[in-house]
């Protein structure tokens, strides 16, 4: 007998009458359901799946179900079908590592609040990062949240969990006017470019290798997607898919770049791998060609992410306003000016002495 959840049911002609035929729990069920004459086969079969449908529905509201059980069948599934691909793999690694490895044989209505607030403690103690902790509370609030819709639990546990203070957070540093210049420097013609294409136009490492001739003129980019994991997906987000704005000094490098290309159709790739026909790996360029020559100049501690966030920090420093390095960047101004730029001690210094010569002519 095949598992009740998968069942179809049946039906059969009975003295003039369509009679339907199920299981359940290992029974035998059977109804009549109207008279051959009023209703087609068709019509009768309809009327066992919604029978079906009806008692699946009671047994998985009944169902006492365990945290992994809720995680891995509800609550991927579904959270899936709207989580980008990267996302989706980041979340549920980070998921099925942090919380199913521990609470996964756990029933949903066994969890309370300061059991789970521990939790968060302890993983903040074993040296997780903030980013880290933090996602893990929402995901806890995001799980439970969804067990309340579905009816699982009454309340959900996870409401009022808090990052803990202790959660190390990472030093978000930037690179300075002479450390750019020397990482243009230290690279070659190919990882130059990427690099400009990172620090001077503000692009992300899956924007810049997902690149075509076609889309990609002297003063401007086109960006429609993006290549993750070899995987050429759709920008990050909305605001993603943009007209990025290139320096008008970086088309003599564009164009020195399309000069000794092999490719240079429209759709061929502005940096391909050896093969042509894909587009470069971002690790490989990086772990190759760009960071052990940037560790000899000594910036061993920057990357794609330093290099978008030096962007951000310098444009704002020339007093460019934020809303258009928002748009350039392709993420909102709030994520610009409280992510990516930073204020260096350097460039506060101005503003306290300014501050001091005030009071101090009143």
């Amino acid at each position: 007998m095949r598992k009740s959840r998968y069942q179809k049911g049946s039906v059969k002609k009975q003295r003039g009458r369509w009679v339907a035929l199920w299981w359940d729990n290992h029974s035998r069920k059977s109804r009549v359901i109207g008279l051959v004459k009023d209703m087609t086969k068709s019509d009768a079969r309809a009327v066992v799946s919604g029978i079906i449908a009806e008692m699946e529905a009671k047994r998985q509201a009944d169902r006492s179900w365990r945290f992994g059980e809720f995680v891995t069948e509800v609550y991927f599934p579904y959270f899936g079908r709207k989580w980008k691909a990267s996302t989706r793999v980041n979340n549920m690694n980070r998921v099925s590592i942090h919380l199913v490895e521990m609470l996964g044989a756990r029933e949903l209505k066994s969890f309370r609040r300061d059991e789970l607030q521990d939790l968060l403690d302890g993983k903040a103690q074993a040296g997780l990062s903030f980013s880290t902790v933090d996602h893990l509370r929402w995901d806890l609030k995001q799980v439970f949240d969804m067990a309340v819709a579905e009816g699982h639990i009454e309340r959900n546990p996870a409401l009022l969990l808090f990052t803990p203070r202790e959660a190390v957070r990472a030093t978000h540093r930037v690179m300075n006017i002479e450390e750019v210049k020397t990482c243009f420097g230290v690279l070659g013609q190919r990882e130059r470019l990427v690099v400009k294409l990172a620090i001077l136009a503000g692009m992300r490492p899956g924007e810049i290798f997902a690149l075509t001739w076609g889309r990609l003129a002297a003063t401007s980019v086109e960006i429609r997607q993006r290549v993750y994991r070899g995987i050429i997906d759709t920008p990050k987000s909305t605001l993603s898919v943009r007209q990025a704005a290139l320096p008008e000094g970086l088309a003599g490098e564009i164009a020195a770049w399309r000069a000794v290309s092999l490719v240079t159709d429209d759709d061929a790739w502005v940096f391909p791998s050896e093969k042509l026909t894909t587009p470069m790996s971002k690790d490989n360029c990086w772990n190759r060609n760009i960071k052990p020559k940037l560790a000899k100049a000594g910036l061993a501690w920057t990357n794609f992410l330093v290099m978008r966030r030096t962007h951000s920090t310098l444009m704002g420093d020339l007093g460019v306003d934020g809303k258009l390095v928002a748009d350039q960047c392709g993420h909102t101004l709030d994520v610009n000016q409280n992510v990516y730029r930073q204020s260096p001690v350097a460039s506060r210094l101005p503003a306290v002495n300014q501050l001091e010569q005030k009071l101090l002519v009143m």
